[in-house]
């Protein structure tokens, strides 16, 4: 199985593990399950913290030590996650969420999240 953190999944597996549900936790514990991060959340993250509406301890840099410091594998956005992203229905509006929705699609992976806009996509996803 692979899995996609969203955002605040994987700030909070990092700042605030307290906030994580167990069957997320279970997840994240398991070797056996392959773990990604988007680079639209590493973005997401740097834009939130440059305009202060996030403070990270050890910079954008640390949030790129903790990923790797995890085992989260780091995916880039090819033509096929943007080509469907622009076919995605608008549950919401956040580009973020909707590039990991695509992600998750183009790469047959469940995403990691607890946001229920996100869960409304036609996709797998674990809270």
């Amino acid at each position: 199985m692979k899995c996609l953190l969203d955002t605040h999944t994987l700030l909070w597996s990092i700042y605030d593990t307290k906030k994580l549900s167990s069957s997320a936790t279970k997840m994240l514990m398991d070797n056996n399950i392959e773990k990604f991060v988007s680079v639209v959340t590493v973005w997401e993250i740097a834009i939130k913290s440059r305009i202060g509406k996030i403070k990270l301890k050890k910079g954008v840099n640390g949030i790129y030590n903790e990923i790797e410091n995890n085992g989260f594998a780091l995916l880039g956005i090819d033509q096929k996650h943007i080509e469907i992203y622009n076919t995605l229905p608008l549950h919401h509006r956040d580009p973020f969420d909707g590039m990991i929705v695509a992600t998750a699609m183009a790469m047959n992976m469940t995403v990691l999240t607890c946001d229920a806009d996100i869960q409304k996509y036609n996709i797998k996803w674990v809270w």
